[in-house]
């Protein structure tokens, strides 16, 4: 799991990346919670997706926003962060050339990022969201989108109300062939204090199925121009230290 600094709009980006062995292994990006309540990528809930990404064979990376840890710049409000999720899934293209599967999964402030990427982004079939902040955040970005959506909420959250995530599901799943499906954690608050072995193996049940459903579909050859380029963003590996989160700011996220 070695450290990566990856070129950025704002700078450097500081993440965390397993490369899979396996050349045309699929690919996963994981956003965490907001930067300004003590959201990082080691944020617990954002670590249990990359682990479960890890253990089903994926080439997978997370990071940390502009202005957390070692990543230059400063909070924008979640349009300079698109920015930084759009220049590494860029950065995981070029290292994978040969994947055909690339994920991409958040947790709340994470989550509006992601699915934000999912709308710009065809080759991000399959998505997770974690407790998306429906409540706090315009979704209104929501365009015609066929890719797998799996959206986890529990029904204790004071901080995204599971019936806005429900209907935000709803809206996804609206689309003409598009497939979501919405998972409610009985007792479950903001970060599943109580239920993250619960969490857990639902997170990893989903990417079990969808690797097995996605195995038998026929795929199209896309011609993407950023696999075909060379490689631009060289990424500075490091050997793995010990790493302290940044201290919340407040208990809204951690």
């Amino acid at each position: 799991m070695p450290e990566v600094i990856i070129n950025g709009p704002a700078g450097r980006i500081e993440g965390r990346y397993h490369q899979n062995p396996n050349p045309k292994a699929p690919v996963a990006l994981v956003l965490h919670p907001h930067p300004l309540h003590g959201g990082t990528m080691n944020n617990k809930i954002t670590y249990s997706l990359y682990k479960a990404f890890v253990n089903n064979g994926f080439s997978v990376l997370r990071i940390n926003f502009r202005g957390v840890g070692k990543s230059q710049g400063k909070f924008d409000n979640g349009v300079g962060e698109l920015l930084d999720a759009t220049a590494v899934m860029n950065w995981l293209h070029d290292q994978n050339m040969e994947a055909s599967d690339f994920w991409i999964a958040g947790f709340s402030f994470g989550s509006w990022i992601a699915l934000q990427a999912v709308m710009r982004r065809p080759e991000l079939e399959n998505y997770i969201l974690v407790a998306p902040p429906a409540t706090k955040y315009d979704f209104n970005f929501i365009v015609p989108c066929t890719s797998t959506g799996f959206i986890v909420q529990g029904d204790k959250d004071e901080i995204t109300k599971e019936a806005d995530s429900a209907k935000l599901a709803e809206k996804l799943s609206a689309r003409e062939g598009a497939t979501v499906t919405y998972q409610v954690i009985h007792g479950g608050d903001h970060f599943f204090k109580d239920q993250m072995e619960e969490f857990e193996m639902m997170i990893d049940q989903h990417i079990k199925d969808r690797l097995v459903l996605d195995s038998t579909k026929v795929r199209k050859v896309k011609r993407d121009r950023r696999r075909r380029r060379k490689k631009k963003n060289v990424a500075e590996v490091k050997p793995e230290r010990n790493y302290f989160p940044v201290k919340p700011l407040s208990s809204f996220e951690n």
